[in-house]
């Protein structure tokens, strides 16, 4: 058995301290700490935040020898009890490491937990048993013995359980409920006076509800227990999932307020966060590509199917919010549309595919830059139109939906491991033929997906509106009174780009009027007529010149008025699954 003593160490200094035991070492132990978090694909080194690695036998100090940036020999002996000391700088506010501070401890394993190599699989013990006044502790790992406050010992079957199980500590907010048999808890901290909880409970509930429906039916989930954990903060987005709970930052005006009917925009998005992690807790913590059966803790672990495990998640998050009856169609499809119009304004989707996307995730998708839109896809994003396209394909043939695929993936892999050969043929046996192509095309393929005409045999109309002034010029632009208009990135072969403008620039002027807003643009200048540009460029004044083109304008997703009824009736019982 492996034993960890967390504690709060200097919380002014953001420090845990932290003590593990290994009751029969081996000799020459090897520890280290994980390179990354499962779940966020990207190499963070978590070790650069542990100091002063102590290590003692029989009260004696032994050797201890750095192998690497993140693992440790201990010049032990075997059989001997080992025990080892070490602090981790925690001053990370996001859900993927650790935090803490006079008011507020969370941490995720990977960022604390050393991993005593040879031991991986043996019961771990995590003992928390000190807390400032006032404070409590949740977490989805088991407790084998703790008090009202949390407070005690819990136990986790291995390490990989133990690291997948995030601690929030402190004073927070804890509503209780259950969903398909299983208990949740939802916790969140940070929120302001007038927060809602009994409705965001009560929202959290029917998600529950309408997943584990849609898993299961009337059967119980995977999971004897689930924990949210959100932590609002004044600016903030994100999540991360784990196996038997989440972690979650929003902003806290994106909360519910007491006396406030209507859903915000940012609390609906609030709402789909919470579906799409949910939906992991099945598509990609249990149903996980092949090459995650077991996950290398020390480096990049390599998957091309992150469009089906992120992107098809993120096709089913909203979707099951109108499910629900927390949004209305029109809301869905506002934001469907959203979505459609994200990959339709990145030229790199003409460049990668997104198998492609979800192999490069490691050193593209986590490291945006000013050239990203040009040369990547957004592998939620064009996943979820995979997903999309793979649904209303089946629904018009007549052959059932991507929803009983799913279901049969499930069933077929007993929510194991799977490929792209498990998926292609779990979408076969729903299409009565093979699906290749279509996978093919839009999984391995740069080509456009046929969305339009999908969705006008289901009754939806694609409107495309004009373009905007930057969607004119092929420009990502930042506004503010104080810097004015920033460019961030030139889209590829574009009127900015044939210009030579770059990311950085500033844009001052245009035919001698000051250019304070974009969208100004056309009171300055005649559609389709060159025009001068002022730009500031290393604090010098460029003029150039510049012909907006056409451009495509975004799409909107509206009911077709008339439609008729065979589509009109595809429609229902695509949104009403």
């Amino acid at each position: 058995m492996i034993e960890v003593r967390v504690g709060i160490g200097e919380p002014a200094a953001h420090q845990f301290r932290v003590s593990l035991r290994v009751a029969r070492p081996q000799k020459r132990q090897v520890v280290s700490l994980p390179v990354w978090i499962p779940g966020s694909y990207l190499v963070r080194e978590f070790a650069r935040h542990l100091s002063s690695l102590g290590a003692r036998q029989g009260g004696k100090a032994v050797g201890v020898v750095q192998l690497d940036k993140a693992t440790w020999r201990i010049d032990s002996e075997a059989a001997r009890p080992l025990a080892l000391d070490y602090l981790v700088y925690a001053f990370d506010s996001s859900v993927r490491a650790a935090w803490l501070d006079r008011e507020r401890g969370f941490f995720n394993g990977t960022s604390l937990v050393l991993r005593v190599h040879g031991f991986e699989a043996v019961l771990h013990r995590l003992v928390i048993d000190a807390l400032p006044r006032g404070w409590q502790v949740a977490t989805a790992l088991p407790a084998r013995k703790i008090d009202a406050r949390g407070r005690g010992v819990y136990q986790a079957a291995d390490y990989d359980e133990l690291v997948d199980s995030p601690l929030e500590l402190g004073s927070f907010h804890r509503d209780r409920f259950r969903a398909g048999g299983a208990p949740h808890e939802l916790v969140v901290r940070g929120a302001a006076p007038t927060f809602d909880r009994a409705r965001l409970a009560a929202d959290v509930k029917r998600i529950c509800a309408a997943q584990i429906a849609f898993w299961h039916g009337d059967g119980a989930p995977p999971f004897p227990r689930y924990v949210f954990l959100v932590n609002a903060v004044d600016e903030g987005y994100g999540g991360l999932e784990h196996r038997a709970s989440c972690a979650l930052i929003t902003a806290r005006r994106n909360l519910p307020q007491r006396g406030q009917p209507s859903a915000s925009d940012g609390y609906v998005g609030l709402l789909g966060l919470i579906s799409h992690e949910y939906f992991h807790a099945w598509n990609v913590k249990r149903m996980r590509p092949r090459d995650f059966a077991r996950y290398d803790y020390a480096s990049e672990n390599y998957t091309r199917l992150l469009w089906f495990f992120e992107g098809f998640t993120s096709y089913y998050d909203d979707l099951l919010l109108l499910r629900a009856g927390l949004i209305d169609e029109a809301r869905y499809l506002k934001l469907l549309a959203k979505n459609v119009n994200g990959v339709l304004g990145s030229p790199g989707r003409k460049v990668q595919s997104v198998a492609e996307a979800s192999f490069d995730a490691w050193v593209k998708y986590y490291r945006s830059d000013e050239n990203t839109p040009n040369a990547t896809v957004s592998y939620y994003a064009k996943g979820s139109l995979v997903a999309l396209a793979l649904d209303l394909t089946l629904r018009t043939a007549g052959r059932g939906s991507l929803d009983d695929a799913m279901r049969g993936l499930w069933a077929a892999g007993k929510g194991g491991p799977v490929d792209e050969d498990d998926i292609a043929r779990a979408l076969q046996r729903v299409a009565g033929r093979s699906m290749r192509s279509e996978l093919t095309a839009w999984v391995h393929g740069t080509g456009e997906l046929p969305l339009a005409p999908l969705l006008a045999r289901c009754g939806i109309e694609w409107k495309e509106e004009a373009p905007t002034a930057a969607q004119r010029l092929g420009l990502r632009v930042a506004e503010s009174a104080l810097t004015g208009v920033q460019v961030k990135s030139v889209l590829r072969e574009s009127a900015a780009e044939a210009a030579g403008i770059a990311s950085g620039d500033e844009l001052i002027a245009v035919n001698g009027w000051r250019l304070r807003r974009l969208d100004d643009l056309a009171l300055y200048a005649d559609a389709g007529a060159a025009f001068d540009l002022v730009v500031a460029r290393d604090q010098r004044l460029v003029t150039v010149r510049i012909v907006a083109q056409p451009g495509a304008g975004n799409v909107a997703l509206v009911r077709a008025d008339n439609a008729p009824a065979d589509a009109d009736a595809l429609r229902r019982a695509w949104l009403a699954g």
